[in-house]
């Protein structure tokens, strides 16, 4: 049986590892994650996927232990059935605040960089992402964001900074991801696309 050991790893991270042995060695399969959230979100994760588990908790940690049964079946389709299409989502996201959320700003460094983490394990990463006002700080070299905008942009993400943006922060030579870009062509990106997010 393969063994994952999720331990003190933050959310989203139990819930990516415990897909992707899904995906690399199927069923059975033992997790072992944080009491609390970590284990409701991997509970929730392998239920949506109809794969019976048991768990048990002990020393702030749970370990769950998914076995064979017509409930694998379901879960390796539901993995082939995200693998037909790579290429890019039809999604644009727009992103205005370097923060995801306004009240805590080191809560927000933590929920932007690990909202765009988790964009990166998606099977199909968005098709544009767009940094605008303070959202441009993202592509800077030291930003917490800017390895996940460089794997998405990798992945075939267009990624557009607000040119104006970059210079009213005096950031522009500095940017290390992405294409400078300007309001017009920002804009008819966006409209492009089926689906359009706004954060910030």
């Amino acid at each position: 049986m393969h063994k994952v050991d999720a331990r003190n790893r933050p959310c989203p991270k139990p819930v990516i590892m415990t897909r992707e042995a899904l995906k690399s060695h199927g069923l059975p399969l033992e997790i072992v994650v944080d009491s609390g959230i970590p284990l409701l979100n991997v509970r929730r994760f392998l239920e949506s996927q109809n794969i019976r588990v048991s768990f048990s908790e002990a020393g702030g940690y749970a370990t769950l232990v998914c076995t064979e049964g017509d409930q694998a079946e379901g879960a390796l389709q539901a993995g082939t059935a995200e693998k037909r299409d790579e290429r890019p989502e039809d999604v644009a996201i727009l992103v205005c605040s370097e923060f995801l959320g306004h009240s805590d700003r080191l809560l927000g460094d933590v929920l932007i960089k690990s909202f765009l983490g988790t964009l990166v394990e998606r099977e199909q990463p968005p098709a544009l992402i767009a940094l605008m006002n303070e959202g441009v700080k993202l592509a800077l070299p030291g930003s917490s964001a800017s390895e996940s905008l460089q794997a998405l942009q990798a992945r075939g993400t267009e990624i557009l900074v607000c040119g104006t943006c970059s210079s009213h922060f005096g950031i522009t030579d500095s940017i290390s991801v992405g294409i400078i870009s300007n309001m017009f062509d920002i804009t008819g990106s966006l409209l492009r696309h089926q689906k359009s997010i706004v954060l910030g």
